[in-house]
């Protein structure tokens, strides 16, 4: 059986390191929240749609040479299928401005060590910020 907790602390070593991606550990047809009122705020039903309408336009409004991912872990929790990452992020925006948020992942990883099923909390109000006002390249 695949220790989750391990995989996903690598997932975001490996992003905060910008060696990899945490969607490498996506499962094809896994589920994704964002909670809130964000501009992004919904449920995805596969990793295709939440990568295509949030992440890829997401990272497209941050510089290449310091892109948005994990500064701080800052906690994370596992509890047999389930794992829950508090982290703080940031990144250089296309236009120069830095972004920080923290968010509170709450994930459901299948026994392959994919994440089944997400739910995300973060800053809204300093997500729509960014959404307004830095265009995708």
């Amino acid at each position: 059986m695949v220790d989750k907790r391990t995989v996903v602390a690598k997932a975001f070593d490996d992003w905060a390191a910008g060696t990899g991606y945490v969607s490498s550990i996506f499962a094809e047809n896994m589920t994704w929240e964002i909670v809130g009122h964000s501009t992004a705020s919904r449920k995805y039903a596969s990793a295709a749609e939440f990568i295509a309408e949030v992440l890829q336009p997401f990272g497209a409004r941050f510089s290449t040479d310091d892109p948005f991912r994990p500064v701080a872990i800052r906690q994370i929790v596992a509890d047999g299928d389930r794992v829950v990452v508090l982290w703080d992020g940031e990144g250089t925006t296309t236009i120069g401005t830095t972004y920080r948020n923290t968010y509170a992942w709450f994930m459901t990883l299948d026994d392959d060590g994919k994440i089944a099923d997400g739910i995300a909390f973060y800053d809204s109000i300093s997500f729509n910020e960014l959404w307004d006002t830095v265009r995708p390249d």
